[in-house]
């Protein structure tokens, strides 16, 4: 009878952080930026269909970097967690951190326990009021959660980006200028980005009961050459 093979717990864990890692580095970056006058979320997307952002409830957005049936299933997910504690309590006692912890929750039991991790990355993003201030969390493959304050990356050479923010951050900053910051940042310095190639939507007051709004490519063009 021969013996099964042992591989030991962390080399299993360090091959399934690879694994998603790889994954993930494949595809394209995003970013969400706190401004003076809400979020914008910005994706390096050519596809007018698929899309990486997405609205949750009034004031809270999704964005997901990686593989998009996985990461766009979390998003259906959530709306329908979001829909359901709205209709059971109030539309106020829906917020981003309870969600972002659910999503957490889930990419930790799914990378600890099953054979192949989840290949996503993910935001979750709240529009702000007088009682709570703007929520940024980016919720990695296996489950850790990080609470930003200005700005978020995910996906690609998150590193990089992250720097080019971090050197450019103004804490009252425009839409048009923090929009303007997010796109240099994903083109890096050989390239250039247009709204045909972009995704951007943003939290902000002024739509109604819903904050979010998806712009269209005359509207990012509009603002970048502002």
């Amino acid at each position: 009878m021969s013996m099964p093979y042992y591989v030991a717990p962390e080399q299993v864990m360090k091959d399934r952080a690879e694994y998603a890692q790889k994954g993930i580095a494949r595809g394209r970056s995003l970013v969400a930026i706190v401004h003076a006058e809400g979020i914008v979320i910005v994706a390096d997307n050519p596809s007018h269909s698929l899309h990486k952002i997405g609205e949750i409830y009034d004031r809270i957005a999704f964005a997901g970097v990686g593989k998009y049936n996985e990461f766009d299933q979390l998003r259906v997910s959530g709306i329908r967690h979001a829909d359901t504690k709205g209709y059971a309590y109030s539309r106020e006692d829906v917020e981003a951190r309870s969600l972002a912890n659910l999503y957490a929750q889930y990419l930790g039991q799914v990378f600890t326990n099953e054979m192949k991790p989840l290949e996503v990355e993910i935001l979750v993003a709240e529009l702000g009021t007088e009682l709570r201030p703007n929520q940024l969390y980016h919720i990695a493959y296996e489950g850790t959660i990080t609470d930003e304050s200005r700005f978020a990356v995910l996906g690609g050479e998150t590193e990089g980006i992250a720097a080019v923010l971090d050197e450019q951050w103004q804490a009252d900053w425009n839409l048009s200028a923090a929009l303007k910051a997010a796109v240099g940042a994903l083109a890096g310095d050989d390239r250039t980005l247009r709204g045909s190639q972009l995704e951007v939507a943003v939290l902000a007051d002024g739509f109604g009961r819903r904050a979010f709004r998806r712009l269209d490519d005359d509207e990012i063009d509009g603002l970048l050459d502002t």
